[in-house]
C-alpha cells in the first residue's frame, strides 16, 4: 500500500491532499515553483523547479521515479505526460485528460464538438486585434479568459468597446504558461453556477458528491455551499455531461466539473481533474470523505461504494488585503469560538491583495437553511484580515 507520491503544485488543494494521503501511509514529494508552499510543509520531501521547462520535470520524474504523477496546477508542460505514461508511470487520472484541462482550448473543443455538450458560444484570440474581431461575433457583454489561468487570474468581463484593450492586457498579465491565447465566451444569463465534483475509479462506477454551489468574484470563488438546490431533471443532465466527459478523458481520481443553470437548461463551463476550491467545503465533513480523501482512495485504486451527504455546510474564504513577506492575521479567535464553524489557514509565505490566504467552514443539520449557513461563513470570514 505504500506508494510514492510525485504532487505537481503544491498550493493550499495540494496541502490538504498531501495530509489526506499520510493519513493512509503514503509518500509524498511536493513539487512548486516558489520554496515553502504550502503543500511542502507537510510533505516527505519537495522539490522547487519551474514546471514549464520540460527537461527540468523529466529530471525531476527520473529522480524519483513515483508510482502516481499527480498534478495540482495548469503551470506544467503536460504534454510530457504522454511519455511518462509510455515509460510505465501512472499520471493522475490520464496524461490525456491532465493536457487537455491544462488548456481551456482543448477542453471546451473536446465539450463541444467532439461530445456535443451544450455551451456558451465562444471563439478565441491570439492578439487584440483578433479578440476585437472575436467580440464583434461574439457579442457585448462576453467573458475574456486566458487558456492556461487558474483562480480567475486573466478573467474579465466586456462590457463596452472601451474595455476589448483592457481585457486582452489583463489577459496577459494572468495567463500561466507561454500561451498568449484567449477564449472569448458569449455571457450566459443564468440563475446560479454549480460545481459537481465527479469521481471515476479504476475498478468501480463513476460517482457524484452532492452539488456545490459558489460564488465568484474577479473571476475566483468567494463562498461555496453544499448541497446546492437544483430541479432534479438538471441535476441528472448535469451528471450526464460529467460521465460523458470524464469518460472521454479517462483516468481515476476526482474532478471539478463546472456547470451554468440557466432557464434554458445546463451548459457545461469548465472542467479541473483534481480537487476543486469550492470543494473545500466539503472539509465541513458535509460528506463521508471529503473532496481529497475521495481523491486519494480514487488514485490509489481503493473501492468508493458510495457518496453520501451526512450534513449542510459552507466555505467562504479569507483574502488578504497587502503585499507582505510576514503575513499576520487578525480575528481567528472569533471564528475558533464561533459554533459549528472551523478554519484552514494555507501557510502561504507571502499575502498580496486579493491572494486567497484560509478558508471559513460553516456547518448544520441536514435539514436546517444553507442560505443561513453560508451567511454565517461569509460574517466569520469578514472578521478575519490579513495584513
Amino acid at each position: 500500500m505504500k506508494k510514492k507520491i510525485l504532487l505537481l503544485g503544491s498550493g493550499e488543494l495540494g496541502k490538504e491532499f498531501v495530509i489526506a494521503a499520510q493519513r493512509l501511509g503514503q509518500t509524498v514529494i511536493a513539487v512548486d515553483s516558489y520554496d515553502h508552499a504550502p503543500a511542502m510543509q507537510v510533505a516527505d520531501d519537495h522539490e522547487v523547479i519551474n514546471m514549464l521547462d520540460g527537461n527540468a520535470l523529466d529530471a525531476l520524474v527520473a529522480k524519483h521515479a513515483p508510482d502516481y504523477i499527480v498534478p495540482e496546477i495548469e503551470a506544467i508542460r503536460t504534454e510530457r505526460f504522454y511519455d511518462y505514461e509510455k515509460q510505465g508511470y501512472t499520471v493522475i487520472p490520464s496524461a490525456k485528460a491532465a493536457n487537455y484541462t491544462m488548456n481551456r482550448k482543448s477542453i471546451r473543443d473536446l465539450a463541444a464538438k467532439d461530445l456535443g455538450l451544450k455551451t456558451a458560444t465562444y471563439r478565441y484570440a491570439a492578439s487584440a486585434k483578433e479578440l476585437q474581431d472575436a467580440v464583434a461575433v461574439i457579442g457585448i457583454p462576453c467573458v475574456v479568459k486566458p487558456l492556461m489561468s487558474s483562480s480567475g487570474k486573466g478573467q474579465s468581463t466586456i462590457k463596452t468597446p472601451d474595455d476589448i484593450q483592457k481585457a486582452w492586457d489583463y489577459s496577459q498579465e494572468g495567463s500561466r504558461g507561454d500561451v498568449a491565447e484567449v477564449i472569448v465566451e458569449a455571457f450566459v444569463n443564468f440563475n446560479y453556477e454549480i460545481t459537481l465534483l465527479t469521481v471515476t475509479q479504476r475498478d468501480g462506477e463513476t460517482l457524484f458528491c452532492p452539488p456545490i454551489g459558489h460564488r465568484q468574484e474577479r473571476g475566483d470563488y468567494q463562498e461555496s455551499w453544499q448541497p446546492a438546490a437544483m430541479r432534479p431533471e438538471h441535476l441528472q443532465t448535469a451528471q450526464e455531461m460529467a460521465a460523458k466527459v470524464t469518460a472521454a478523458l479517462g483516468g481515476a481520481g476526482i474532478w471539478g466539473v463546472e456547470f451554468f443553470v440557466g432557464d434554458d437548461g445546463v451548459y457545461f463551463s469548465e472542467l479541473s481533474p483534481r480537487p476543486h476550491d469550492t470543494g473545500m467545503v466539503t472539509l465541513a465533513n458535509t460528506q463521508n470523505f471529503n473532496e481529497f480523501e475521495l481523491h486519494i482512495r480514487a488514485v490509489l485504486g481503493l473501492p468508493i461504494t458510495a457518496i453520501t451527504q451526512e450534513r449542510i455546510g459552507a466555505s467562504a474564504v479569507i483574502l488578504a488585503s497587502t503585499h507582505s513577506d510576514t503575513p499576520v492575521f487578525t480575528g481567528i479567535e472569533t471564528i475558533a469560538s464561533a459554533a459549528k464553524s472551523d478554519f484552514r489557514l494555507f501557510g502561504k509565505p507571502s499575502s498580496r491583495p486579493y491572494r486567497r490566504m484560509g478558508v471559513v467552514v460553516t456547518y448544520d443539520g441536514l435539514h436546517k437553511d444553507t442560505q443561513a449557513v453560508t451567511q454565517r461563513a461569509k460574517e466569520l470570514a469578514a472578521k478575519v484580515s490579513v495584513s
